[in-house]
């Protein structure tokens, strides 16, 4: 059997990781001076009903190699034969090379293991790199290989479709994300950017104003986006309000045709601390950036029939 890992910014849910059997090392938070373990010590709801009252805003730091090490033997110990380890992005986080240096060190004090290791570097944020867990977990269950897994992580952890929008523009601010003028533009007008991934880290793609208009946006990318060929659950994120990702829910299945899973799962501590309240995100697969460009631009043409 195949064992994988994470780090705690996958932001899966309790529920998924108990039933895929996931290993997950916590990345750690430092609130006012105390440090905590991301979903250990710290529960989002907890901390979200601190952070508008924060003065100091919270720092998070990488897992440490030991705390995969631990995994990794904890999972020999049940008799997994392959470890297949997927972390945030290299962009974003040190969990990937915490990840690698603790592979080196394992195999480093453990010579006679032969257990193939396996660390993916995501290029993903939060549930991004917890939309490819999932999808190699359920990939798992239907006999997918070691190999076949790791090919499928490398060939499609660029086509995971990330969107994001926040509330709070400070916290994009304190991150180098906005500049001061431009979130003090965006309060004045409501408008709310909306990131992606570009080469690993995060960078706005969009400024909506008004959730309603963001939620349009989300489902309008989605219909031309999506792979259904691999699409077979989107993840929708939040962090302190579900109800704008239910709304999400609502709106994806009433103008759509996508009838596979949606799961709405809250953004972790770690990553809360750079989102902020009122994150809304959504995650799944899209198709090849040329065929996509395509199909746009013939729902772009078609549209212009029906004006006509």
């Amino acid at each position: 059997m195949i064992k994988i890992m994470a780090d705690s910014t996958c932001d899966l849910s309790q529920e998924i990781i108990d039933l895929y059997d996931i290993g997950i090392a916590p990345l750690t938070i430092t609130i006012d001076n105390k440090t905590y373990l991301d979903r250990l010590d710290i529960s989002p709801d907890e901390f979200y009903r601190l952070q508008p009252h924060l003065v100091v805003p919270p720092t998070t730091a990488m897992p440490n190699p030991s705390e995969y090490i631990r995994l990794f033997q904890k999972a020999i110990d049940e008799g997994h034969k392959e470890i297949l380890c997927i972390c945030m992005s290299s962009g974003t986080s040190g969990a990937y090379s915490s990840a690698v240096m603790a592979v080196q060190q394992f195999y480093q004090e453990n010579p006679a293991v032969g257990t193939p290791i396996y660390v993916v570097d995501s290029l993903s944020m939060s549930h991004g790199s917890g939309w490819l867990i999932l999808k190699s977990a359920r990939l798992r269950e239907q006999g997918a290989g070691f190999a076949e897994l790791i090919e499928f992580n490398e060939n499609y952890k660029l086509k995971v479709k990330h969107f994001l929008s926040v509330d709070d523009l400070n916290h994009l601010i304190r991150s180098g994300r906005l500049s001061n003028a431009g979130a003090y533009l965006g309060k004045l007008l409501n408008l709310k950017p909306i990131m992606s991934m570009k080469d690993g880290r995060g960078a706005i793609v969009a400024k909506q104003r008004g959730r309603r208009r963001v939620l349009d946006y989300y489902v309008h990318e989605f219909n031309w986006r999506m792979d259904p060929d691999v699409t077979d659950f989107i993840i929708i994120g939040y962090t302190s309000e579900i109800e704008p990702a239910c709304d999400l829910q609502t709106k994806i299945k009433r103008e759509s045709n996508y009838r596979g899973d949606i799961f709405i799962m809250q953004m972790g501590v770690a990553v809360g601390t750079h989102v902020g309240p009122g994150g809304l995100s959504m995650f799944f697969a899209e198709r090849n950036s040329k065929k996509a460009a395509w199909l746009k631009q013939e729902l772009h043409d078609l549209a212009g029939r029906f004006r006509r």
